[in-house]
């Protein structure tokens, strides 16, 4: 049984700098950009105990008008290496493992909303 948390993914999508920026805030995460996720996917550890799902997805609003300094360089930290050992070590109960032969995933279980 583990402390914290699993951060979700909110939306299926393919993931961004600014929407992982956001969720970087919220704990250590296990995609990088241009990632493919779908939801319900466990996308990092959270920093408390219970789960939340972020949207890895989202884009920059684009307007035509601009302030100085507001699109400055996004900095993100380098993803937490995900195999398949370490993968069935974090899950819980209500989560699987899904293994193809380019990625291994982890996903909340699709009955677990009703548990």
């Amino acid at each position: 049984q583990r402390e914290k948390g699993s951060l979700l993914a909110f939306e299926a999508g393919v993931t961004n700098p600014y929407g992982i920026t956001g969720a970087q805030d919220r704990g250590r995460l296990f995609i990088g950009p241009k990632d493919e996720v779908f939801e319900d996917m466990i996308i990092g550890v959270h920093q408390r105990p219970g789960d939340l799902a972020v949207n890895v997805c989202k884009t920059k609003q684009l307007t035509n008008m601009r302030a100085a300094g507001s699109d400055d360089t996004v900095k993100l930290t380098p993803p937490l290496e995900l195999n398949l050992d370490i993968a069935v070590e974090y899950i819980q109960d209500d989560e699987l493992v899904e293994v193809t032969p380019t990625k291994v995933r982890m996903l909340k279980h699709p009955d677990h909303k009703k548990m």
